[in-house]
């Protein structure tokens, strides 16, 4: 068990110029300024000391839920005065509520965020400038400039990375053992798709090889990596058009259906919230490395063991993978709580006990405070042991994501959902996701 290291309760000694929290402060985070200097001379409003009672946000599932429970438990442990209530949603719920709540002004205090929305939020000032609690409530010193640079939009830090991951393709060895089939042993897109179909006919139907790759958008970003392009570039112009699109959609169209060889989206509806691959229907998924947790817990005792590989090669020799901050934590402007606020979103990115109760659930931890309350075996080794495999595949990140592209990736979404149950085509789905992206990118 790792040991309790009571942590200095922080008071910041200037108080906010602004006397509403709605108004983001700019001071001790311009652009040349030093992310982990203590913001003495800017400040943030002063803990009271006085009993406050903070709301808590996030997207997960019930593995990751008893997670944050404990985490926060330890957290009003330390800190008895303040009182965090918390509630998940899954991930589309997560961001209707939150963009239902910002139209009224009320998000709240702290939210697990995702790096699709941090621009947009931070443009329209809905996020708390976290620069002067740097030093003071947050602690830096187990984060680097590079870490703490990820939450920076313009000249403000408004989120500070938990973690990274990469992109990867998890599979079930059990589910492949049972239906004698080898580990994709790595390829192209085509020999994926031959693979998915070998474990489908080799079941008998009763297990599919995956889910259509088409319908997330992370894997058209992989494969426009791969011919040197961007998803978005840093103007916010797209890095593909309708026909490298179509031309996307189509190559899944073997996949989908009742008798594609992945598994139907009717079906997948029917287990809906829990995913095919959670389900043990599905024999491989490709997604970010830190879902494995959440896998293992919704598969149940009856699995004990993921594989976790590299996804398939576009161009062969590309940087087609890269880092990415898995979430982030961020306060509200609107909070009336900035500096408790902040001590909790400390607490959840540095506090090793925290790493302890988490492990890789989040990716791998970004603050190397968090990393020493971890012991990396099991999953946890394996996912640090999967960033390693492909460091040869990693390259830099892309441009920060473009105001709307939340509503963009949930738009391909429902787009590739449509798609398997065959209600649109792809010339129709084209159409409309290009539609959409003007209104996102013009607006």
């Amino acid at each position: 068990m790792v040991n309790v290291h009571k942590r200095r309760r922080f008071m910041a000694v200037v108080a906010l110029t602004a006397a509403s929290g709605i108004a983001l402060s700019a001071c001790s985070s311009g652009s040349d300024a030093d992310p982990s200097a203590s913001g003495s001379s800017g400040g943030g409003e002063a803990a009271s000391g006085e009993d406050v009672t903070l709301d808590f946000a996030f997207w997960g599932n019930d593995v990751r839920a008893d997670m944050y429970t404990q985490s926060i438990d330890l957290f009003m442990e330390e800190y008895p005065n303040i009182t965090v209530n918390s509630t998940f949603l899954d991930y589309p719920a997560f961001w209707e509520k939150r963009q239902t709540e910002a139209a009224g002004g009320g998000l709240p205090d702290v939210m697990q965020f995702d790096y699709s929305y941090l621009r947009q939020y931070s443009e329209n000032g809905l996020l708390l400038d976290l620069a002067p609690y740097l030093g003071n409530e947050i602690a830096t010193d187990g984060l680097s400039e590079q870490i703490l640079g990820i939450g920076v939009v313009g000249d403000q830090t408004t989120g500070i990375a938990t973690s990274t991951n990469a992109w990867g393709m998890y599979t079930n060895p059990q589910l492949l053992e049972s239906a004698g089939v080898e580990e994709f042993g790595g390829g192209s897109w085509d020999d994926y798709k031959s693979w998915v179909a070998e474990v489908t006919e080799a079941s008998g139907g009763e297990v599919f090889g995956g889910t259509d790759y088409t319908g997330r958008i992370q894997n058209f970003e992989v494969q426009l990596r791969a011919e040197g392009k961007n998803l978005f570039n840093e103007d916010g112009t797209p890095g593909f058009d309708e026909a490298r699109l179509a031309e996307f959609w189509e190559s899944g169209a073997d996949m989908r259906g009742e008798d594609g060889s992945g598994i139907s989206q009717q079906k997948l509806e029917e287990i809906y919230p829990v995913s095919g691959f959670g389900s043990a229907l599905t024999a491989s998924e490709l997604t970010w490395d830190n879902f494995g947790a959440g896998y293992l817990g919704e598969l149940g005792e009856s699995y004990t063991e993921l594989g976790l590989v590299a996804p398939p090669v576009t161009v062969e020799g590309a940087k087609d993978l890269y880092l990415k901050p898995s979430m982030l934590h961020s306060v509200s402007a609107s909070t009336e709580h900035p500096a408790e606020a902040a001590m909790l979103v400390d607490f959840l990115v540095n506090s090793p006990e925290v790493g302890a109760i988490f492990g890789t659930n989040r990716g791998l931890p970004a603050s190397t405070t968090m990393q020493e309350g971890m012991t990396f075996e099991g999953l946890d080794a394996q996912i640090r042991d999967y960033e390693e495999s492909v460091a040869d595949r990693l390259g830099d990140a892309p441009p920060v994501p473009l105001v709307g592209y939340g509503t963009l990736e949930e738009k391909f979404r429902v787009l590739g959902t449509e798609l398997g149950f065959g209600t649109v085509t792809v010339e129709d789905a084209v159409s409309q996701f290009f539609s959409e992206m003007d209104v996102v990118l013009n607006s």
